[in-house]
């Protein structure tokens, strides 16, 4: 829950984990999840308000994230979202949650300006995006099986890390040596910018099932994993950079909190002579304070949902237009 303000910027947010509801089962039940929502989310929505001080009075919309995702806690958000926005005399708009992800660095104190390149990188996607404003977006790639948090996540479980793995397998890779495992960079040598990770994922167990009892693999393992992925992006993005000629790459989603990213992308970046933007990590993962801003966005352009609320377990981000270009969805 957040509450975002044109003037003032973000002035109050919350996220509630459900990382232990679900760290016992090793991955997301959906129908956990969509009762934890339904127990959490107006408790949430009160004290967020009381935090900014506001109430429904001093609103002027909601947004709600209306996908992709698990459809039962999209339903239960837009419910929520709908319903709020009847009773207090609202607007509402659901917003695409990777919109969200794409324009989570602009809620930074210096966001990077349109247009921009965007590396998405997450459990469920992972894609290089072309942004030229709110709603104009163009994948330029995006991976055709695993994503890149997918993929960690896999290989974490393999090397015996509790859910969820992906940030587990990171810091266990910091205490790995370098050069020990040397898997494949998949896809470097093809043209374009698609990605794929499962030959990756692979490679890791066998090695792993090669390495039997040696008590020192699993970090050297984790860090030649790591270290794969993160050249795989690198030089993705890199070769966008070229092929656009944008001057500032912003990386978004779950997998854009791992430091090693961070570093090769910020290093890659000033070495071609452009610049690289990240969001807070607590703004990397699935958050409100994203679906705010964007919210805010098509909401003052006079956006807003109509025949009830949105809720779609898929939807392609080229669906998307800009705020405006339709003055209902």
């Amino acid at each position: 829950m957040a509450v975002y303000d044109g003037a003032l910027g973000l002035v109050a947010h919350r996220v509630y984990t459900q990382t232990d509801l679900h760290e016992v089962w090793g991955g997301v039940v959906p129908e956990l999840a969509s009762r934890d929502h339904v127990r959490r989310l107006l408790p949430m929505v009160r004290a967020v308000l009381a935090e900014a001080g506001s109430g429904p009075q001093d609103l002027h919309g909601i947004a709600y994230t209306a996908g992709p995702g698990l459809i039962g806690a999209l339903l239960v958000g837009a419910l929520v979202g709908s319903s709020l926005s009847m009773a207090w005399g609202l607007p509402a708009v659901g917003i695409h949650h990777l919109e969200g992800h794409l324009l989570a660095p602009r809620l930074e104190a210096d966001p990077p300006a349109f247009p921009y390149l965007a590396l998405l990188v997450s459990g469920g996607h992972t894609m290089i995006v072309d942004v030229a404003g709110v709603g104009d977006y163009r994948v330029l790639g995006e991976s055709l099986d695993d994503a890149a948090g997918e993929a960690f996540d896999k290989t974490a479980k393999l090397l015996g890390l509790a859910y969820p793995g992906g940030a587990k397998l990171a810091q266990l890779a910091e205490q790995g040596r370098p050069g020990i495992y040397k898997f494949p960079r998949p896809m470097l040598d093809r043209p374009g910018f698609d990605f794929s990770f499962s030959g990756l994922k692979t490679a890791a167990r066998l090695a792993l099932q090669a390495a039997g009892e040696d008590p020192g693999a699993r970090a050297d393992l984790a860090r030649g994993f790591e270290e794969a992925v993160v050249d795989t992006l690198v030089t993705k993005v890199a070769r966008a950079l070229e092929a656009t000629g944008r001057q500032v790459v912003v990386v978004a989603g779950g997998v854009g909190a791992n430091r090693r990213l961070r570093a090769r992308l910020s290093e890659m970046a000033a070495r071609v002579g452009a610049r690289a933007a990240y969001p807070r990590p607590e703004f990397c993962t699935d958050n409100a304070a994203m679906i705010a801003y964007a919210g805010h966005a098509r909401l003052a352009a006079g956006e807003h949902s109509v025949g009830g609320p949105l809720a779609r377990a898929r939807w392609a981000l080229c669906e998307l237009r800009p705020p405006g270009a339709d003055r209902a969805t």
